[in-house]
């Protein structure tokens, strides 16, 4: 890319991953996918893996997510989703597992299959198992994993399948591979394209070209150059659902439906926060958190308050830290 900004990747895959959970699992796990009553549903856990999360301190979270599933045999399972996005490798992944795994089943006592998927660009890491010995007494800890690069050889895969995940994949990819800007806008194009062309809801046009536009980051010069095109693609398509979002309309409103895009995930932070409180708390502190909330414009912030909420005692202790991080952030 021309400029500066690190690509985002963690903010992408959680949305994406919450948005189409089933189909993240039949691409990556479909042996798994093939054992789960969809019919069912399933939900997210957020609650349950903070609570892990903050116990474990064992490095950052990246775009971890816990989801209670039932077998069709009727039976309920816990999903733990790892998503290593960072650059590098990371020599404490498989330990992580095991603790995140290990402290789950001890809190909660609901069987727990963790499974890894490893977005870095490096081929030949591939940490599947945590294994400690000593003395006859032995630990082995083995866990399912799927790399991502593994689809770069796959891609035509990629495009001829139906599932929708396989955009957030392919946008992934060339988000890693294409560095130069020009050629990255290219690759957004396209995936637009083949975006329209599959048929989609108009929901799940605006979903997915979300998270595509998240990954696929451009220089302002080269987004306003996507603009125009998407503009005229989007007039000889006659299927005008990109000029109805608020990111299109003016060059300045895009930029302006980017923050928009943001805010929307620090109104979701908010939300969640709100309804922990609530839980913990009851209607009236959760209330009064509402415009203490409003005012904290960080989203780390806000992910340090989802976690210290849960060794607040009362709600007057979580209103007290909620003031303290308003005076600060002002």
């Amino acid at each position: 890319m021309t400029d500066n900004a690190r690509d985002d990747f963690d903010s992408p895959w959680k949305e994406a991953l919450e948005r189409y959970f089933p189909e993240f699992v039949a691409l990556f796990f479909p042996a798994i996918h093939a054992a789960i009553d969809w019919a069912r549903g399933h939900v997210f856990l957020d609650k349950e893996l903070q609570q892990v999360v903050r116990d474990a301190e064992l490095g950052r979270r990246y775009a971890d997510k816990l989801v209670q599933v039932y077998t069709l045999e009727g039976a309920e399972t816990w999903v733990l989703i790892h998503v290593e996005v960072q650059g590098e490798p990371e020599r404490g992944f498989a330990e992580r597992m095991y603790v995140y795994h290990y402290r789950l089943f001890d809190r909660y006592r609901v069987d727990v299959v963790s499974l890894a998927v490893l977005a870095d660009e490096t081929l030949g890491y591939r940490p599947e198992e945590y294994r400690r010995e000593r003395w006859g007494c032995k630990l082995v800890f083995r866990f399912p994993m799927a790399k991502v690069l593994d689809w770069r050889e796959r891609w035509a895969e990629l495009e001829a399948s139906a599932n929708r995940f396989a955009l957030v994949v392919m946008a992934h990819l060339k988000a890693q591979e294409s560095k130069d800007g020009v050629a990255r806008k290219g690759w957004k194009l396209r995936l637009v394209r083949l975006m329209y062309r599959r048929g989609l809801a108009r929901g799940d046009i605006l979903g997915l070209f979300r998270v595509i536009d998240w990954l696929l980051r451009l220089p302002e010069d080269l987004e306003r150059e996507f603009i125009s095109e998407l503009l005229a693609f989007d007039e000889e398509t006659k299927m005008p659902y990109m000029t109805s979002v608020e990111r299109i309309g003016r060059q300045e409103g895009w930029r302006e439906g980017r923050q928009e895009g943001r805010q929307e995930g620090l109104n979701s932070e908010r939300q969640l926060l709100r309804r922990l409180a609530r839980r913990r708390f009851g209607e009236v502190v959760a209330e009064r958190s509402r415009g203490l909330l409003e005012r904290i414009a960080e989203p780390v912030v806000l992910e340090e308050l989802g976690e210290a909420l849960l060794d607040c005692a009362d709600g007057e202790a979580w209103l007290a830290m909620l003031a303290a991080a308003v005076s600060v952030g002002e």
